[in-house]
Formats: structure tokens, sequence, C-alpha cells
């Protein structure tokens, strides 16, 4: 379950109440929402929220290290609000459905020296791909 009201409120963030509603939009275990999805979401609980506030706060949020932006293939970047917790991705390569996962291991350390090439590895970002239920029954 993401913390982020708790971790903004931490920070001495600015609560206003269109920041407050984007980080309730995005507060959950497994969000993964594009800019669009929090705007409508955001919407329905505080109407007068425009698209543009929406894309700011979400730029302000992964600027403070407080959201994670996610890329995957050609489709729409998508908001993870799990930024503390280290995890990988699982997706859909049918639907785009996304799920936080945690294999144990670290990838940092399983990577060989051979394999690195000179290179002081700081971060991985590591990607699983398949087909999930709904979609496999589909």
């Amino acid at each position: 379950m993401s913390d982020l009201l708790e971790r903004l409120r931490g920070r001495g963030w600015r609560m206003t109440a269109q920041r407050r509603v984007v980080a309730e939009v995005l507060e959950g275990e497994h969000v993964h929402l594009t800019a669009d999805e929090v705007h409508s979401r955001a919407v329905v609980r505080l109407p007068e929220i425009s698209r543009a506030t929406v894309y700011n706060t979400l730029g302000e949020l992964v600027s403070l290290g407080e959201v994670l932006e996610v890329a995957t293939d050609k489709r729409a970047k998508r908001y993870d609000p799990n930024a503390h917790r280290p995890h990988h991705h699982l997706v859909c390569a049918r639907c785009g459905e996304i799920k936080d996962v945690h294999p144990s291991g670290n990838p940092l350390t399983d990577l060989p020296d051979s394999e690195r090439y000179g290179f002081a590895v700081s971060d991985v970002e590591v990607t699983y791909r398949g087909i999930c239920p709904t979609c496999a029954t589909t």
C-alpha cells in the first residue's frame, strides 16, 4: 500500500486541495495510472481541477522523488507512488496492466563484474512481460 500522503505531509509539502486530490488518487497498491486517468479520477473528487494542474502536480511529485514515472513500450507514461520500496514491474503485453513485483535477490549485485564493463552501476530497471489472466481468457 502506498503511503504517499503521509510522505508528502512529512516533507511539509504544501497540501492544496488540488495536490491532495492528486495524491489521494495515486494511493493504493499496484497503482500505475496515466496522467489522463489521474485527471479523470481527480475530477470526480474535485470537479474544478484542471488537466494542467494534474500534469504540473505529477511533475512535481516525480521531481521530489515521491512518484516514479514508468514508461512501458510506446504506451503513455504511468505514475507509480511506490517510489520508496525497490521493485520491478510485470506488464501485460496486450492490455498494458502493470503490477509491482518484488523478486528475491538484488539485481545490482547479480550483475557479474565481467558484464559491468567498468560501469559503476547505480540503478536497475527490470520489466517482466507476459499476458495477464484476463487477456489470456479472451
